[in-house]
C-alpha cells in the first residue's frame, strides 16, 4: 500500500504546473478538462513514482487561505532531493526567483536537513536532503 498522489487546487493551472516542472523535475501529463463541470487537472509525476494532481475549477469556490498559513489537516508535503547541497542550491534558486523561503536550510531536531518554501499558491513545501 502507498499514497498514490496528493491534489492541490490552483487559480492558475499552467503557473502551478510549470513551478513543479521547473524546480522539482516533475513530468506533466497531458491534462484533463471537463467543461460541463468547469474542471481541469494535470498530473505531475516524479521519478520516485509520487504524483501531484494540480486542479482548477470555474464552478466551485475553494476556500483561500493566507499563503503559508498553518492549518488543520494537510499543512505541508516534503520533497527529498537526496543531498544537503541540492537543498541549499534549490532553496537559493527559489529565493533568487522571488519565492518565499520560510525557514532554513537547517538541521531539524528530528535529524532532517531541510528548508521550507511556498509554491505559487502558498502551499508549504519542505525541501529535504
Amino acid at each position: 500500500m502507498h499514497i498514490d498522489h496528493i491534489a492541490l487546487w490552483t487559480n492558475n493551472l499552467e503557473r502551478c504546473k510549470q513551478f513543479y516542472v521547473s524546480y522539482f523535475g516533475a513530468t506533466a501529463g497531458s491534462g484533463y478538462t471537463n467543461p460541463n463541470k468547469g474542471f481541469a487537472s494535470c498530473f505531475l509525476s516524479f521519478s520516485s513514482g509520487a504524483r501531484i494532481e494540480v486542479m482548477s475549477t470555474s464552478t466551485l469556490h475553494p476556500v483561500a487561505i493566507e499563503p503559508g498559513a498553518q492549518r488543520m489537516g494537510l499543512t505541508h508535503f516534503a520533497i527529498s532531493l537526496g543531498s544537503e547541497q541540492l537543498v541549499d542550491a534549490l532553496t537559493q534558486r527559489l529565493k533568487n526567483d522571488g519565492y518565499p523561503v520560510l525557514d532554513g536550510p537547517r538541521r531539524t531536531g528530528d535529524g532532517y536537513y531541510e528548508s521550507v518554501v511556498l509554491d505559487p499558491d502558498g502551499n508549504r513545501i519542505e525541501i529535504t536532503a
